[in-house]
């Protein structure tokens, strides 16, 4: 494969069912609370009583993230001990023997994808599966995904297939990072967006 492997994800078909964080943390047998790929539930709008009805306006919609495997990662600068790399296929990855635990790189991750994993006492993050890509196979979460919300490839394959977006609430504005992400925004996120839209999980992640 050339150029930099991406993950694409569709919000407008996932259902939330989080097969794909669990399939991620039985593939690499995470310890609770550390979550390589998350799925965060937006919610917006409200509820309100008029003329002897309640009235809604709330609506919903997921976004399942790991590493977006950044073009420009700021981890990857904020090592002191240069711990963190980017491999040619855009697959970046911490050296553990190397890392002093410091816990910058998680400071400056605007997709909060780099977690401490306090049984090993190790950072840790997505390696996009690269075991599995060196046998030809799907990472876990994309073969995982009973709606087919989650697929992956090179970033400009991707871009030509999708089209390019890689921003909805709550991720962070793409230019800086450049992240290697290809996302379909749900129909319901722009009405969310202009609603008061807020993370309903957030214990969970």
């Amino acid at each position: 494969m050339a150029g930099q492997w991406a993950f694409f994800f569709n919000s407008d078909a996932c259902s939330g069912c989080k097969t794909c964080q669990v399939a991620c943390k039985d593939k690499n047998d995470l310890p609770q609370g550390v979550h390589w790929r998350k799925v965060t539930e937006v919610t917006g709008g409200k509820w309100e009583f008029k003329n002897g009805l309640w009235l809604s306006s709330v609506a919903a919609y997921n976004v399942s993230m790991a590493c977006c495997h950044c073009q420009n990662p700021p981890c990857l600068p904020a090592c002191p001990t240069n711990s963190i790399w980017k491999r040619e296929d855009g697959i970046v990855f911490i050296d553990e023997t190397n890392c002093t635990r410091c816990r910058l790189c998680e400071t400056v991750c605007p997709y909060v994808a780099i977690r401490y994993d306090a049984v090993a006492a190790i950072m840790s993050k997505c390696d996009f599966c690269a075991d599995k890509l060196a046998r030809g196979l799907a990472p876990a979460c994309i073969a995982a995904c009973p709606n087919r919300a989650l697929d992956f490839g090179a970033l400009d394959d991707l871009k030509k297939k999708y089209g390019e977006s890689a921003r909805v609430f709550p991720l962070p504005d793409p230019k800086e990072p450049k992240p290697a992400l290809v996302l379909k925004p749900h129909r319901n996120a722009e009405f969310v967006g202009t609603h008061n839209p807020e993370i309903a999980n957030w214990a969970e992640i």
